[in-house]
């Protein structure tokens, strides 16, 4: 077998992994022939004529070739690990956190395609985020060349990066100083091996001390690889001429060619095993090592065992061979559908932003569908190797134009939201002008109109929403709670209805549960059937509608329910005291409250399950990977009594519109 063949994947490494490879030449990988004569006058080969000739008739071209690249797999399943994470989903502060955790437990040298998809997709926002914050400033009246921008993220992940530059350098410098160290240890031995020819020694000393240098030989370590042919085949030649000098001594010869023998008959013996392996990836990456001391570890044997014994090994070789290239060939068929499939997805993604309609909520529903065609995308398997790059520049590239048409139309309606908002502080100006009025019959009116105003403008800008929406309600609520509290002081049925409710109060304090749920269950609900019965109380007073709550609570809490139930039929008893309230305002409020509790569980749910992301190495038992799963069922578990409680609260504001018409 050819030197180019059977180069070890250890020493073929090159000092820096972004510097192209060089074929070594044919000049450089010829063998070096000397061949001698052994007392019998029979001419002895040299130890790697036999695997020359055996190749170049036994084995195919594309076994040489697949051994020797190796370690190509190997750079090939480090970018399909950088593709495993989806980068482009995650923020800056998040891209920045998973930067982190790759320093931390994984060898740098290791993840350089991950590194590049991370410093890719940080960029890519922050320049985003730049021209947007350019653009603003032009726009304020500033001039362009005073302008600049950074961000305490920016510079973290600059230093971050820094450090992941300065310890990747190191590693590669000290590997080069290893790999000199090595050539140089590698050339003493073999003028070590020279001396050998003469030694004023006896021939006993002379071959053990041939064995120990053959023995450091293989324990020395890769060096460069473009010294690896050079010095290979300059150590062969100095072996080749020991041989020749330990013809001399027919007994030591055949004792290493007898010790030679059975290290090669135990070589293909396990080749023959790995031949019935059914795990074609791992006995081809066995096969390799065995190559590999076949050539580098293992001396010549006798001349009449030679082309038998490699021939079995050529055989071994072939079959493995054979079976993973049918292997390969069936797991090409699975990719090539899952190419076509990630071909279609990502037509689909760019079809998607250009047929959005231009509005908040189609945009919402296109947003939506994106993430599922992203999950979608990822739960698919691998693609042919030469298609893993393309296909993944692809889609990236497909979900980057769909950002960037997103955020083109966020960005115009930004201008709508700044005119919102003005119209919106018209509105605060005239709640709070009339807040403290005194007549009602005027007043009442105009402020039922400007909250319709207010709700039919629209969004304004997210920084303002908060403080503009609070200082409207003050207004409002300040007005119809003066309102309110001038109607109550009038209401004699008001105090009466007071009176009622207080002694309902002192009754329920009374019940004694009997024990049977069903019974129970029926006497507390008659308790909030007469609650209901009673009318309005004066409004300074509503604190009893609190104070009945929690004494139905402490009822309910005597009883065997499950807490999901519990909370049910506790919130139901709320909503239906609101609902007996004449301000349609609380109901509005606790609907309000309850979508935004909604939409924080769904978003910290989508939170959880991305960090699942961050744990896919880590197996089942993992105590973090346990721990966000029991975060995700709570969520999901607190998710259905929001949404319970939503339906419920609907359902009462239809019938209260309904009763409203009628």
């Amino acid at each position: 077998m050819s030197d180019k063949e059977l180069q070890p994947e250890e020493e073929n490494q090159a000092v820096n992994p972004e510097t192209p490879e060089v074929e070594p030449t044919a000049e450089s990988e010829a063998e070096t022939t000397t061949p001698a004569a052994d007392e019998t006058g029979e001419t002895v080969e040299e130890p790697a004529a036999e695997e020359a000739v055996a190749t170049a008739e036994e084995l195919p071209e594309e076994v040489a070739e697949e051994i020797e690249n190796g370690d190509a797999e190997e750079t090939a399943e480090q970018e399909e690990a950088a593709q495993a994470v989806d980068y482009h989903s995650l923020t800056q502060s998040e891209l920045l956190e998973h930067f982190k955790q790759l320093l931390l437990v994984k060898p740098v040298q290791d993840i350089k395609h991950e590194v590049e998809e991370i410093k890719n997709e940080f960029n890519a926002r922050f320049n985003e985020e730049q021209a947007q914050k350019k653009e603003e400033f032009v726009a304020g009246g500033g001039n362009l060349i005073d302008f600049h921008y950074s961000t305490p993220l920016r510079k973290n992940f600059n230093s971050i990066y820094f450090d992941y530059k300065e310890k990747r350098n190191r590693y590669y410098q000290n590997l080069k100083k290893d790999l000199q160290a090595n050539f140089e240890k590698r050339q003493e031995l073999i003028e070590e091996l020279k001396g050998l020819l003469n030694a004023e020694e006896n021939i006993n000393s002379t071959y053990k001390h041939f064995k120990d240098i053959q023995d450091r030989w293989h324990v020395a370590g890769p060096i460069p690889r473009d010294k690896y042919n050079t010095i290979w085949n300059t150590y062969r030649h100095h072996v080749e001429n020991f041989y020749d000098f330990l013809h001399l001594n027919r007994e030591f010869r055949d004792l290493d060619f007898k010790h030679n023998l059975d290290q090669k008959l135990k070589i293909v013996s396990r080749a023959e095993e790995l031949a019935e392996e059914e795990d074609s990836n791992k006995s081809f990456r066995e096969l390799q090592m065995l190559h590999k001391m076949w050539k580098e570890e293992i001396g010549p044997v006798a001349k009449e065992h030679r082309e038998e014994i490699w021939q079995k090994f050529s055989a071994a070789t072939k079959k493995i061979h054979d079976k993973r290239q049918a292997f390969l060939k069936e797991m090409d068929a699975g990719f090539e559908e899952n190419l076509q499939k990630k071909q279609e997805l990502i037509e689909q993604i760019k079809g998607l932003a250009t047929g959005t309609k231009p509005n908040h909520r189609a945009w919402q529903q296109s947003i939506q569908k994106l993430q599922k065609m992203r999950d979608e995308y990822f739960e698919l398997g691998k693609v042919p190797r030469n298609k893993t790059k393309e296909i993944w520049n692809e889609f990236k590239e497909a979900t980057r134009s769909f950002n960037k048409e997103k955020n083109g139309f966020y960005k115009n309606q930004k201008k709508d939201q700044y005119s919102n908002l003005e119209k919106k502080r018209e509105l605060i100006k005239i709640a709070e002008e009339n807040k403290d009025s005194d007549d009602f019959e005027v007043v009442t009116p105009l402020m039922k109109k400007i909250q319709s105003d207010w709700k039919s403008i629209g969004h304004v800008p997210r920084k303002d929403s908060d403080s503009v929406w609070k200082s409207f309600k003050e207004a409002c609520n300040h007005y119809f709670d003066r309102l309110h509290s001038q109607k109550n002081q009038a209401s004699k049925e008001e105090q009466a209805n007071l009176d009622s409710k207080n002694d309902l109060l002192i009754a329920i304090d009374g019940i004694k549960l009997s024990g049977d749920q069903e019974k129970d269950l029926a006497t507390i609900q008659e308790q909030v059937d007469a609650w209901k019965k009673v009318g309005r109380v004066p409004f300074k007073q509503k604190g009893i509608e609190k104070k009945f709550n929690q004494a139905i609570d402490g009822l309910y809490g005597k009883l065997d329910l499950d807490k999901e139930a519990t909370a049910i039929i506790r919130f139901e008893n709320k909503i239906n005291s609101m609902a007996a309230d004449t301000d349609p305002r609380r109901l509005q409020k606790e609907e309000f409250f309850i979508g935004k509790k909604i939409t924080e569980t769904k978003d910290a749910i989508r939170q959880l399950e991305n960090n699942l992301g961050f744990f896919q190495n880590a197996g089942p038992d993992n105590p973090l990977v346990k721990d966000v799963h029991q975060n995700i069922a709570k969520q999901k578990e607190e998710l259905a009594v929001w949404q319970q409680k939503q339906q419920k609260v609907r359902s009462l504001r239809k019938q209260q519109e309904q009763q409203d018409q009628d």
